[in-house]
């Protein structure tokens, strides 16, 4: 991880570009995209990021957050704005520096799309915070609380991990 990260820096010593990317882009990712940003805001490093979020699939193009995730986000006093689910593009994988999955079969079809990520920008979320493990999807689950805890937790030690290479 820590090899690669330097090798983005050295091509773009401005900006941290991080996509977090679900099946749908309705919950888990805009989740962790709006954690993230605040994370960042709260520190005063919003000139330091672009932060945004895409789906795997098509399911779910064009409509907005989840209903659960928007009611997550305004318990925790977490800014959002509407936006529109979108898949990855080939041009993601040039653009962002992080390409950051909240499972496995999101890791698996982003791996396929770019082939095999020659340059290691995917990442699964929560293997910042040292676990192999998921983020559970809520559209399926109905627990948008735990999913909310594994985003913060995954996105707290990914904003250490780049604040610390620094």
């Amino acid at each position: 991880m820590d090899g690669a990260y330097s090798k983005m820096q050295k091509q773009d010593g401005k900006m941290t570009k991080i996509l977090f990317v679900c099946h749908g882009n309705i919950c888990r990712s805009p989740m962790a995209e709006f954690v993230f940003k605040k994370m960042v805001s709260d520190k005063k490093r919003e000139n330091d990021f672009i932060i945004d979020s895409a789906a795997t699939s098509t399911e779910e193009i064009g409509n907005d957050i989840h209903r659960g995730t928007k009611e997550k986000l305004r318990e925790m006093k977490i800014p959002f704005s509407s936006r529109r689910a979108r898949q990855i593009t080939n041009e993601d994988y040039t653009k962002y520096d992080f390409l950051i999955g909240m499972d496995i079969e999101n890791l698996y079809k982003m791996q396929k799309r770019w082939k095999n990520d020659p340059d290691d920008k995917v990442r699964l979320l929560l293997s910042f915070a040292g676990k192999d493990r998921d983020i559970a999807d809520p559209w399926f689950t109905g627990d948008f609380d735990k999913t909310y805890s594994d985003i913060v937790e995954g996105c707290t030690a990914l904003l250490d991990f780049l604040l610390s290479k620094e």
